[in-house]
């Protein structure tokens, strides 16, 4: 069983920065790819990036290129989604993804395994 939690949300103004991290609780994080998701209010929830098992492979959706990046700990269990150049339209509540499916320009999250969410609001 493979429990994820968020952090690092939080109140930025645009143009600002934030490192979301997502610590799993179980030993075979190092087996799993991970994938970022968020929801607006009032929208249905969309892909933002994703990273595979070891690392050395990852994509970010358009709307994020060249501002969201990834990272991830293996050792610590942990994953991580540094934003940079936020803006208005990045407010909403970020969710990590475990045991999805990773290909080259796609990621298909594992319904099992999903964190709670962070809250992120980016004032103009």
């Amino acid at each position: 069983q493979v429990q994820l939690v968020e952090s690092g949300g939080g109140l930025v103004q645009a143009g600002g920065s934030l490192r979301l991290a997502c610590r799993s609780s179980g030993r075979a994080f190092v087996r799993y790819n991970l994938g970022w998701f968020r929801q607006a209010p009032g929208k249905e929830r969309e892909f933002v990036a994703a990273i595979n098992w070891s690392g050395e492979a990852s994509f970010t959706a358009d709307s994020v290129k060249g501002r969201f990046t990834l990272s991830r700990d293996n050792p610590k269990n942990t994953g991580y989604l540094q934003m940079n150049n936020l803006k208005p339209e990045d407010t909403a509540v970020y969710y990590c993804n475990a045991g999805g499916t990773f290909n080259s320009d796609s990621y298909s999250p594992y319904d099992q395994y999903w964190g709670q969410g962070t809250q992120v609001t980016v004032s103009s």
